[in-house]
Order: C-alpha cells, then structure tokens, then sequence
C-alpha cells in the first residue's frame, strides 16, 4: 500500500452546490421534502397504489419519489403531496450572503 497524503476537502453543506447544479438551494430543499414523504409512506406502510388512493397523487408520482427523480416536481407540488399525507410544512429560513463558491470557501 502507498503511503500517499490523502487531500482532505470540506463540503459546502450542500452537496448539489458541491456538485456545481444550477439551482443546489432548490434541489437540496426538494430532496429533503422527497425523504420525509418517503419516511411518512414507510411509517404507513402504503404502498405508491395506497398512497395514490388515499391522496389523488398518481402512483407514478409516489414511485418517481422513491427512486429520487424529482425533476418533474416542484416545491409547491411536494409540500401539497406532504399535505395530502395528513402532515404539514414548517420552514425556517435564514438568508446570508456567501462569498463566491470556492475550495478555500468551503473548508471555512
């Protein structure tokens, strides 16, 4: 085994943002809404054909939710799905201003 210095690099939090997406605050929002409607399915166990019954969403809807492909999804679109399960939203939002996104940034 070599002993090669292994370079540590920080995130910045957000792993789209890491990733360099066009829209990371968007897409990180939407994956956390995605797994906490997937955590309520699991909790119930329903199935996506139960969940479409007892919402209206359709099934395919709850499966392209499962398998994380939230492309065709909005955040409005999401917390009404939240909604539907019989939960709601509480959001807090701070806002700050950042500096340009760098490697020297996000180890600080």
């Amino acid at each position: 085994m070599k002993s090669e210095a292994i370079e540590l690099v920080r995130g910045s939090g957000n792993v789209f943002r890491d990733l360099g997406h066009a829209s990371p605050d968007v897409e990180q929002l939407k994956a956390i809404l995605a797994a906490e409607i997937i955590k309520m399915l699991d909790r119930k166990e329903l199935t996506v054909r139960a969940a479409h019954a007892q919402t209206g969403i359709a099934a395919a809807d709850f499966s392209r939710i499962r398998n994380a492909d939230l492309a065709r999804f909005t955040l409005d679109r999401l917390v009404s799905i939240i909604n539907r399960l019989g939960s709601r939203i509480e959001v807090q939002v701070k806002v700050r201003t950042l500096e340009p996104y760098s490697q020297a940034a996000a180890g600080d």
